[in-house]
């Protein structure tokens, strides 16, 4: 089977290079978005003529300019959007509303895939305020997508391991800690953490596959449910090295909030629902969405106690 012709929006960012790599790797034509807003921002270009060089096409097209989305989008057969979506960059979720009019006015797309790669919205109805907006912005791009009729697949990847395994889960950093480490109650609730890398090769795979058409993936490989504490282990055993805990209380890591930044009370709120309530794990997938290492066993996804080795 001819392999789709795929378009990647937000093909320099943190996961958008590793989908524009992995559509390559899987032997899609590939095309990547360069807005002419780029100015003088001489790492993106670099990353973008390295796109090229192994392939890929630039398309030159803004989000200021609907006939240029437009034309790109009619060059395709799947769009795949990876804005960023997180406060402590830049967050530009609603954004995708006017991809989704090119989209619509198009009318030749076979599959969308949103930027969603993190927690399914639709379960996060209940959020506390201020990171609901982002599982809020996220449904509100779901429901134009839905409404335009507009075939697609949501992508649900969890936590991203270089920013919750090499630290232990602890806020504000990204390496390990050498002393102490805070646990998050009674830090057995299981979550579930992937390699960047597999993330983007999981999605590449769904984006012919009938079995994922208007359905969330859930990127969910059984090896890689794991608490907090069981993080913490590893790196233990990998260092040799036992780390001094405190224990927070879910009250306490709320109050916690008080005083900082927008940035920070957003990740504060995340953390509370993936660590306090589970709520990547507490639920069976149902009729609606598929389990990725299940519909994909080919991909050998890396494991976490492999992950935290770099770090070393």
């Amino acid at each position: 089977m001819e392999k789709s012709k795929v378009l990647v929006v937000g093909g320099t960012g943190y996961v958008g290079r590793r989908i524009v790599k992995a559509s390559l790797a899987q032997g899609h034509p590939t095309f990547v978005i360069q807005r002419p807003e780029i100015g003088l921002d001489i790492d993106k270009l670099q990353i973008l003529l390295s796109f090229k060089a192994e392939g890929a096409t630039l398309v030159e097209a803004s989000f200021a300019d609907h006939k240029s989305l437009v034309e790109a989008v009619k060059k395709v057969d799947v769009v795949i959007c990876t804005m960023s979506g997180v406060h402590f960059r830049s967050h530009n979720l609603l954004m995708q509303l006017k991809l989704v009019e090119a989209i619509k006015e198009a009318g030749n797309i076979k599959r969308f895939l949103p930027s969603e790669f993190g927690m399914d919205p639709a379960r996060m109805g209940d959020a506390l305020e201020p990171g609901r907006v982002t599982f809020d912005e996220k449904m509100i791009v779901r429901k134009a997508i839905e409404e335009a009729n507009i075939p697609h697949t949501y992508v649900s990847s969890n936590c991203f391991a270089a920013y919750f395994v090499p630290n232990c889960s602890q806020l504000g950093t990204l390496t390990p800690p050498k002393e102490k480490v805070y646990l998050y109650g009674d830090g057995n609730v299981k979550a579930v953490f992937m390699d960047e890398d597999d993330v983007a090769a999981y999605t590449i795979k769904t984006v012919d596959d009938p079995r994922t058409l208007n359905k969330t993936v859930y990127i969910r490989p059984l090896e890689n449910i794991l608490s907090q504490g069981q993080i913490i282990e590893m790196w233990e055993k990998l260092t040799g090295k036992e780390l001094d805990k405190s224990i927070i209380s879910a009250e306490d890591f709320l109050a916690s909030m008080k005083g900082m930044d927008y940035a920070a009370q957003v990740g504060v709120g995340h953390f509370y629902h993936i660590y306090y309530e589970g709520c990547l794990t507490n639920f069976e997938i149902g009729e609606d969405g598929e389990e990725a290492s299940k519909l994909y066993p080919e991909i050998q996804y890396i494991r976490m106690d492999e992950y935290l080795k770099r770090y070393l």
